[in-house]
């Protein structure tokens, strides 16, 4: 099938960690040749869009542009100046997360502060802390909205499988005994946000991911369809016992025709 645009995964899609996968920069060549819009959605919120394109130029050799990449940061950004008129300037909040997420909370007029902010939110951190976790926890028991980034429980790089932003946000859920609200995949709201940034409808878009339980259930909560590849976490067994199946699998991105 044609689509006219495409979303897609980075972490064991497009690579896997530090190691390339060169048919994955195939494909995205043969899009690029043919002029056909694709946006990098991707669950990492360590990163800003720029060095997202830095680290996908320098250590995998392919080339797309800031706007061309999106992010639970930016989706979280949206979110909350979405629920402020547009305007967010004045509330304040409060970040367990690497510098891509703290940029684009600042972005938006928002001031940091750990004692009684507006929202906590809680996204991968390299540096965590138990002391992180404990201004967390109190913040939102006295009464901050909870927001989780994504809840990738692992993220697939070159070493295998290691601890992603929702195993940090599980202990904050476990620590308060309240559930995150998240944002990023496989939640709906940043597919929505992403289509919004393409200029494209539902039915023209496809999702390319390698997690059935981010990727694919983002395109199947939002009506886009998926294109699952078999290059990162989910494997061929535990996709065939999901009771909803992608709309296209492949073994390799090479197999799929744009």
């Amino acid at each position: 099938m044609a689509y006219k645009g495409y979303m897609i995964d980075l972490d064991g899609t497009v690579y896997r960690g530090r190691e390339r996968i060169p048919e994955a920069k195939a494909f995205i060549e043969r899009l690029q040749a043919k002029a056909i819009p694709f946006l990098f959605l991707t669950n990492n919120t360590t990163k800003s869009p720029a060095a997202v394109c830095r680290n996908l130029a320098d250590n995998h050799d392919i080339h797309a542009t800031p706007d061309q990449v999106y992010t639970p940061s930016l989706a979280t950004a949206a979110w909350i100046q979405a629920q402020n008129n547009g305007d967010a300037t004045g509330k304040s909040v409060y970040v367990i997360g690497e510098l891509g997420l703290k940029q684009a909370l600042l972005d938006i007029g928002l001031r940091f502060n750990d004692v009684d902010p507006d929202y906590v939110v809680v996204g991968l951190d390299y540096d965590v802390t138990y002391h992180k976790f404990e201004l967390a926890t109190l913040a939102i028991q006295r009464g901050a909205k909870f927001i989780g980034t994504n809840a990738d429980t692992n993220l697939p790089n070159e070493r295998g499988h290691v601890p992603g932003a929702g195993s940090v946000i599980a202990l904050v859920e476990r620590s308060t005994q309240q559930k995150a609200f998240y944002i990023g995949k496989p939640e709906a709201i940043i597919m929505e946000q992403g289509l919004r940034r393409m200029g494209l409808k539902k039915q023209d878009v496809v999702m390319v991911g390698d997690n059935y339980n981010t990727d694919i259930l983002a395109g199947i909560n939002a009506g886009i369809d998926q294109l699952l590849v078999y290059s990162g976490i989910s494997t061929k067994a535990q996709v065939r016992a999901e009771a909803v199946q992608p709309t296209h699998s492949v073994d390799s991105l090479a197999d799929w025709e744009v």
